[in-house]
């Protein structure tokens, strides 16, 4: 029997579809793996020379950040992580690319300011677009003088298909709160909001507000 053509590349693309998120979850997966199992390693071949076993690399590596965790976690160790921090909050370029990639590690820590916000639908009087955000801040007491009075939220607009987004100050009356926690809302915006709920996967349309 003949396959249309047509039908080949549909298969084809299919398959590829189904197979490339996992292939590529993999792939990451191993690379950290393999960077970790190295550079534990690298800090324990002066003392075991060339005794090995796999995956001791990676369990050591698990155990230093353990230890790195619980250490950071103490009062006088955080104070001497401000001074080892010192040259990269000082250099004019790299404290930029520091400070962005700390916050950004701080919002998503367990005892970030994650916990503090949620994800909320955007609506402009007279306008029925709605947007999904993320309230990143409720207090602009810190703020330069400028922005309009009244109560105001920072809502970030995350970008599908990229890195980045959109931050807008807007009252507090324009969102409302949505049952959906932080990683859901990222996940769903990079992919455009193109993934559907269990229940709906197998029916009808899903009217769910782009991101």
């Amino acid at each position: 029997m003949k396959i249309p053509m047509k039908s080949l590349y549909k298969y084809f693309f299919r398959g590829l579809i189904t197979i490339l998120p996992v292939a590529l979850t993999l792939y990451l997966l191993y690379i950290f793996l393999a960077w970790t199992e190295t550079a534990a390693l690298w800090v324990l071949r002066p003392l075991i020379g060339s005794f090995y076993i796999p995956g001791m690399g990676l369990v050591v590596g698990v155990l230093i950040i353990l230890v790195i965790g619980y250490l950071v976690s103490k009062q006088s160790v955080r104070r001497l992580l401000t001074f080892a921090e010192m040259p990269f909050t000082n250099l004019p370029v790299v404290k930029s690319i520091y400070s962005s990639l700390k916050s950004f590690a701080d919002y998503f820590s367990p005892s970030g300011k994650q916990g503090e916000q949620s994800v909320v639908i955007l609506r402009m009087p007279g306008h029925a677009m709605e947007i999904v955000g993320l309230i990143t801040r409720r207090s602009f007491a810190d703020l330069p003088a400028g922005f309009l009075p009244g109560e105001r939220v920072a809502v970030y607009l995350p970008m599908g298909y990229m890195i980045g987004g959109y931050t807008v100050f807007v009252p507090a009356d324009w969102v409302q709160p949505i049952d959906m926690s932080v990683e859901e809302a990222m996940r769903s915006s990079l992919i455009a909001w193109m993934a559907r709920p269990p229940a709906a996967s197998g029916g009808g349309s899903s009217s769910t507000p782009a991101g």
